[in-house]
This record gives structure tokens, sequence and C-alpha cells, in this order.
């Protein structure tokens, strides 16, 4: 009796604490921490800089951001001059080699793809940063990059944005 007591004490803590925080509008349980004045993003299409070309990229990786956004916070999308605002830009994309056999040729090979992000909080600057991120996946060397890169991309996609939300909405 008195173990059920204390287990009904505890649900009733556990769930008046869950509410308390989501009530308060700045943590949610999607892990983001936006303050309840904040109801716009704008994410502007990303920039390629990168000298080797993947055309697909860009596109992938701005619809990508945009889906992850729409998915988890409350976050209108605007055009313009969204209370939250994200510039994005392919920076690097390079395959290097990340094993090599004893005949010296190449085993693995790794992909990379680096984005700098310039994230703008309007209401509230001090959340803004200018960082750059970088993602990678690594391939059997005696495959070719066009016939997996596509694979790889979106793998490498997810971590960036992943990284890129948790940075701006939350910061971690």
């Amino acid at each position: 009796m008195r173990r059920t007591r204390s287990f009904i004490f505890a649900a009733i803590v556990a769930v008046a604490l869950g509410m308390s925080a989501s009530s308060c509008g700045i943590y949610s349980f999607s892990g983001t921490s936006i303050q309840p004045d904040v109801k716009t993003i704008t994410i502007e299409f990303c920039e390629y800089k990168a000298l080797k070309v993947n055309p697909m990229l860009s596109t992938n990786f701005t619809e990508a951001l945009r889906e992850k956004f729409r998915r988890l916070t409350k976050l209108e999308e605007v055009e313009l001059d969204g209370d939250l605002q994200l510039h994005t830009e392919i920076i690097g994309y390079e395959v290097s080699a990340t094993a090599i056999t004893a005949e010296e040729t190449a085993a693995r090979n790794r992909l990379t793809v680096n984005v700098k992000a310039t994230f703008t909080n309007v209401k509230y600057p001090e959340d803004n940063f200018d960082k750059n991120f970088s993602a990678y996946a690594d391939f059997d060397a005696t495959q070719l990059l066009d016939a997996v890169q596509d694979a790889l991309c979106v793998e490498i996609i997810d971590k960036l944005v992943e990284d890129i939300f948790n940075a701006s909405v939350a910061q971690w």
C-alpha cells in the first residue's frame, strides 16, 4: 500500500513538472527552447560555394532543413524578415581517402560536406551565431562516388540538419 502511494505521488510530481516546463513556453518535449514571442522563421535557400559540384545538394539540404523546423517547431515559415533567420552556404564538398591498403591504395573513402550557417534571432540577439558545421560518410573505395553519393548525401544532410537545428533552437 505504501509503495503504491509512493508511486502515485512520484507520477503526480512528474506530470506536474512536465506541465510546468511546457506551460512556460520556453521548453518543449521536442527539445527546442524557443521564447514564446518568437513566431516566425525565414530559412533562405542554401548557397552552393564548394569547388566540386553536386547539383542537387543545395536543394535537398534546404528542404531537409525546412522540414525539420516544420516538424519540430510551431514556427511559421515566412519568406522575409522572420523572428529567426537562417542563412546557409555549402562551402566544402570533398572526397578523401581514410584507409590505405598495404599496396598504398585507398580501401575506404570519405565524403565530407562543410556548411557555414548564420543564425539570427531578431528578438534575442544573444542567440545569434555564425558557425561552420561538418559531416561525413565513408564508402568503399571500389565504388564510384557517382554510384553512392545520393545515399551518402542523405546521411550527411541528416547529420548537418540535426546539428544546425540543435545549435539554433535547441541551443545544445
